[in-house]
């Protein structure tokens, strides 16, 4: 059977060459909205920190009919650290739309996604986007897109992929470069005939590969997915396997089924192959499995899904502030939260230590494992993490480590200082071109030499330079790389930070907190010029006589602290020093808080 009727479509870019505002357009101008509603922008982007962050995290499933035939559309991340998002998202697809930016070109992410797409013989439409903006180089950028196309292998068909011009935000499409367009039908009628409909099994026995995991408090677990044969239908006994474990894992019965329609999901019946549907009744459902028809188990093949490459600990909090802030603060709490986010993140790895209340934590990168730290805190968890660390490979007796490709693009005359830091980070230049009045430099450089490299990038740039990475390979161990090369100001006691001992404080260094705020032995609360760690007192008050000195009613002038975010915090973290997790707070500490035992530990470290 062919399924004339449907389109099943992945838009896949770069972060912020304007996926969502795309899909934006395409919904309104679709009619899925009323004349009068009221629409956000980036409807897509429905979780807080998406929003707040101006990114998309989570794939969602979204459609629209055009001409009597409904396209399914999966919005996906764009960000090379949740890579694995779109790679289990694209065996639900036939066809995808390659977004690329009009001015800024194919980035790092554009290659990763264009190279999955083409692994998986997906039909092509390359979209670039932002074609109405005043430094844009559509033909410039056509070369480059055909250029990446062919560093790729792609064959002669994935050449001649259509290329349709676009402004996401205006909502219009052309398919003359020099042509501004009036409306997305150009780009409507583009997927529909590049984008072949599907042949199906509509007869068979049921098969659907589970590519998405949602939870409702009203029916449990929700699997989404596929169905790749035959038809699935409420209240039909199904059984679970999984092409990689070979077994049948639970049987059950389907108790609701949906149709996803706009940003909606509708009751339904029944469902044949080739649409993508979501499903309740079974609780133990995971991303990879495959619901088939009882009397015919056969499992669907799932993506291989690419290795992390940095790992934290998490532990329960044990500083002297633990359990005041939190709702979520034992092991048991901690070790419940981290698996069950594995059911819905394909790319994390979680793994028991030698400690029972510390879990190793493994991802594709900072930002990663960030967003699931700062998702946890919000939902009331208290714990400590460890500073970020890449994982190793042992390769014929010799350690191997991951390389990142790092893109950045600079003012010409701001590029001394990003070749002076690559160099100290070990980075190897392996391509530099001049784009308009700005440099597109490209390092092969270590993933830990990245470890805290943004906050002096954005400084060593004047906040104008742009700063992108993706996993490369990984190559043999590249030698020492210094992590930081600042000291910490350490709080001397337990107490409350007052102005005076803030005041005498802030002359040794740069501090992170105002007066007033709680502090124990052990707390950092600042960081020093210096390369050696300082104990200084901030619970110091100015000792009272009756004797007044000519300086006594001078005002003590504070410097605002410096606040740091979350990601801030991780890449200031050194080796001998944990992150302190709150819903109220994020502290840096040291791992021994004693100060006369770290001195000791550092002087037995020196001497080993």
């Amino acid at each position: 059977m062919i399924r004339n009727d449907l389109r099943n479509v992945a838009i896949i870019a770069h972060v912020d060459h304007g996926k969502t505002t795309l899909v934006d357009q395409l919904l309104k101008q679709s009619g899925t909205f009323r004349d009068n509603q009221v629409v956000e922008d980036r409807v897509m982007d429905s979780n807080d920190l998406e929003r707040e962050r101006g990114i998309t995290i989570l794939a969602k499933n979204t459609s629209v009919h055009y001409n009597g035939i409904k396209i399914n559309i999966i919005d996906t991340p764009g960000h090379a650290d949740f890579g694995g998002e779109v790679e289990r998202v694209l065996l639900m697809v036939n066809g995808v739309l390659i977004l690329v930016d009009a001015a800024e070109g194919p980035m790092p992410q554009t290659r990763f996604v264009m190279q999955k797409a083409l692994e998986l013989n997906h039909k092509l439409i390359i979209v670039i986007n932002k074609v109405d903006r005043p430094d844009a180089r559509v033909k410039e950028v056509i070369d480059e897109v055909l250029e990446l196309l062919m560093d790729l292998n792609a064959t002669d068909e994935q050449l001649d992929s259509p290329f349709v011009f676009c402004s996401g935000r205006a909502g219009t499409s052309s398919l003359d470069p020099d042509a501004q367009g009036t409306d997305l039908k150009p780009l409507f009628d583009t997927i529909i005939e590049h984008i072949p409909p599907m042949e199906v099994d509509e007869t068979g026995a049921t098969q659907m590969l589970v590519s998405s995991i949602d939870y409702n408090e009203y029916v449990g677990r929700m699997g989404i997915g596929k169905i790749e044969r035959g038809k699935l239908r409420v209240g039909q006994d199904v059984t679970v396997c999984n092409y990689n474990h070979h077994d049948v894992r639970l049987r059950g019965k389907i108790v609701n089924l949906y149709q996803i329609e706009g940003l909606s999901r509708v009751d339904c019946e029944e469902a044949i192959a080739g649409d993508i549907v979501c499903f309740s009744g079974l609780e133990k459902i995971n991303i990879g499995d495959t619901v088939c028809d009882s009397a015919e188990v056969e499992p669907v093949k799932f993506a291989k899904i690419s290795e992390p490459t940095v790992e934290m600990i998490f532990s329960v909090n044990d500083s002297p502030f633990a359990g005041k802030e939190g709702k979520f603060v034992t092991t048991r709490h901690l070790h419940d939260r981290l698996f069950r986010e594995l059911l819905k993140d394909v790319s994390l790895r979680v793994e028991n230590t030698d400690s029972a209340d510390s879990y190793r934590v493994s991802g594709r990168g900072e930002m990663h494992l960030s967003i699931l730290i700062e998702t946890m805190r919000r939902e009331g968890y208290e714990f400590q993490v460890s500073p970020p660390k890449v994982l190793y490979k042992e390769i014929d007796g010799q350690r191997y480590e991951p390389i990142e490709r790092l893109i950045v693009d600079v003012p010409e005359d701001m590029t001394g200082p990003v070749f002076q830091s690559m160099g100290e980070r070990k980075g190897e230049l392996v391509h530099m071109s001049a784009i308009g009045s700005r440099m597109r430099l490209e390092f092969l450089v270590p993933a830990r030499g990245l470890f805290g490299y943004k906050s002096q990038f954005l400084t060593d740039t004047k906040g104008e330079g742009v700063l992108n990475s993706l996993f490369f390979e990984y190559q043999p161990y590249k030698g020492d790389i210094a992590r930081r090369d600042t000291g910490s100001l350490v709080a001397f006691e337990t107490g409350e930070a007052v102005t005076y001992g803030l005041f005498n404080a802030q002359g040794r260094g740069t501090l992170f907190i105002g007066p007033g705020t709680p502090v124990y032995e052990g707390m950092v609360i600042g960081f020093s010029p210096k390369s050696e760690d300082i104990n200084v007192n901030v619970c110091k008050t100015k000792h009272l006589t009756n004797t007044r000195s000519s300086a006594s009613d001078d005002a003590l002038r504070l410097i605002s602290p410096k606040r740091m975010s979350l990601e801030e915090a991780l890449e200031f973290l050194n080796d001998d020093e944990l992150l302190e997790v709150t819903p109220q707070n994020i502290r840096v500490r040291k791992r021994i808080l004693d100060g006369e035992l770290r001195a000791k530990a550092r002087a037995k470290e020196k001497k080993a």
